[in-house]
């Protein structure tokens, strides 16, 4: 296959900014997180464009559609481990809230393609 699907799509590409940005903020952290919340929030993080990926890849609507809902609980995660991390000062206040505008704008963008997957299973 030569063009994944999955890579035309605007949330997919949000995503994978996501990651380096997160992954850039976690290099930061004290060592002795690099293996506990810095290791759960680069997991959580790299899960949203890869359940995008991997449900986009999917036949079945219905798959596609629990891809996204799985890629937007790993969104939710990663917010509330950034949470986590401003609280313990590992980042700041600003860099929390610059990161929540692009969370919540990928979030709408999953929701948005979410709906639109789920109007098209109701058409067929």
């Amino acid at each position: 296959m030569d063009d994944f699907y999955y890579r035309k799509l605007k949330v997919y590409h949000q995503a994978q900014q996501l990651v380096k940005d997160v992954y850039l903020m976690t290099g930061g952290f004290p060592l002795n997180e690099r293996m506990v919340l810095s290791n759960q929030l680069q997991r959580a993080v790299i899960s949203i464009p890869s359940n995008i990926a991997e449900g986009m890849g999917r036949f079945s609507i219905k798959e596609r559609i629990h891809f996204l809902e799985i890629s937007y609980g790993s969104l939710s995660e990663v917010m509330c481990q950034l949470e986590i991390a401003e609280s313990l000062n590992y980042i700041s206040h600003e860099l929390l809230n610059e990161q929540e505008k692009n969370i919540k704008e990928i979030a709408r963008m999953l929701i948005g393609l979410r709906n639109t997957l789920v109007d098209k299973s109701n058409r067929e």
